[in-house]
């Protein structure tokens, strides 16, 4: 078994503490389609290293990076959450309510596509729009670069870890550097991959071979991140008189309407509500969702099929989804450097 383990890493500086979980390992029988993970994948213009993830974690948490200071990446993404919002959709600068639930971080490095419509292919690239948007942080990223500037401390950690003073490039990479170590350790589900048999619970079992079986749901969540990083329509909110129609607003593409990307299930049992609008509030919900068949529109995808399952299967696929959760890092409020006009939140933004 292939082990790769970054623990323990000193972050003392920022007052942060965290803990990557194991992301290579063997698969076997019929569920080698989701076995372990192989290592974080990291581009080779921005490699890890401490002090950018430092760097990275201060421009998460700092509400300055908002153009009212009091929003950062964590309102939206709190790790108290999962890393995620609790609740169904995003709000913003000015008490602006966005349409669509933000999702977590965790394994976000494996996805290969960001945000719901996957405008975005790498985290780098996520990292600059909600500062940018005016409905989350309503800032323009000319005046990011300016505040950052103008804050001696940072002047001096983007010197030490880019070998320039702050500017856009930097923000995005330190960001998506910080983000690539919010991963999940091994779940009961990994364990039980690796040999342990009494991982799982009898329920869990079931509902794995559900889960591969009469529930369909490996069709799209397949891979060790449970997702086949693609997109589908499942029908949800295109009944409504104006419905968001996903990724077809980023390609234009009419076979693209309603199509939103499938999230990871690693860790979906922690980041309540669900869908992309945040409508299912329960895992429960989301199984009664694909048990119908999902909502009928000139759109929906095949694979979308009533199941017919019985309340002790559906019973069943939740205590599976469930045992999909690892352990998380544990992350605190950095401290933020000091500079001029209206100062970090110290809570980090964090409500």
């Amino acid at each position: 078994m292939r082990r790769s383990t970054m623990a323990g890493l000193a972050l003392a500086a920022a007052g942060l503490f965290l803990i990557l979980g194991p992301p290579g390992a063997r698969a076997e029988g019929q569920f080698l389609a989701n076995g372990l993970r192989p290592p974080v994948p990291v581009p080779a213009d921005n490699p890890q290293t401490d002090a950018k993830v430092r760097l990275g974690a201060q421009l998460y948490f700092d509400t300055r990076l908002s153009a009212d200071a009091t929003i950062s990446c964590a309102t939206c993404h709190d790790p108290r959450a999962g890393w995620a919002n609790p609740h169904p959709t995003d709000t913003g600068i000015n008490g602006r309510v966005g349409g669509r639930n933000s999702g977590s971080i965790i394994d976000a490095a494996y996805m290969r596509f960001q945000f719901w419509d996957g405008r975005e292919s790498s985290l780098e690239g996520q990292a600059l729009g909600p500062i940018h948007n005016p409905i989350e942080m309503g800032e323009t990223l000319e005046n990011v670069v300016a505040k950052l500037n103008a804050i001696p401390g940072y002047r001096e950690q983007f010197q030490g870890v880019f070998g320039t003073a702050p500017n856009t490039e930097g923000i995005a990479k330190a960001i998506a550097a910080f983000e690539r170590t919010i991963v999940s350790g091994p779940s009961p589900y990994d364990l039980h991959l690796m040999g342990d048999e009494s991982a799982l619970s009898a329920a869990a079992k079931r509902g794995m071979r559900l889960f591969n079986g009469k529930g369909h749901c490996i069709a799209c969540h397949s891979g060790p991140s449970f997702s086949d990083q693609s997109f589908h329509n499942l029908g949800v909110g295109m009944d409504k008189k104006d419905p968001d129609r996903g990724r077809f607003d980023h390609t234009k593409n009419p076979a693209d309407t309603g199509k939103f990307k499938t999230p990871t299930l690693r860790n979906v049992a922690m980041t309540p509500p669900y869908l992309h609008d945040g409508s299912a509030k329960t895992l429960r919900d989301v199984v009664d969702l694909y048990d119908r068949g999902g909502v009928p529109n000139p759109h929906l995808d095949r694979l979308m099929l009533p199941l017919t399952l019985t309340g002790r299967e559906k019973d069943d696929l939740v205590a599976f989804l469930e045992a999909l959760t690892g352990p998380v890092p544990t992350v605190a409020v950095p401290g933020f450097p000091e500079g001029p006009g209206a100062a970090a939140d110290p809570k980090g933004g964090l409500r």
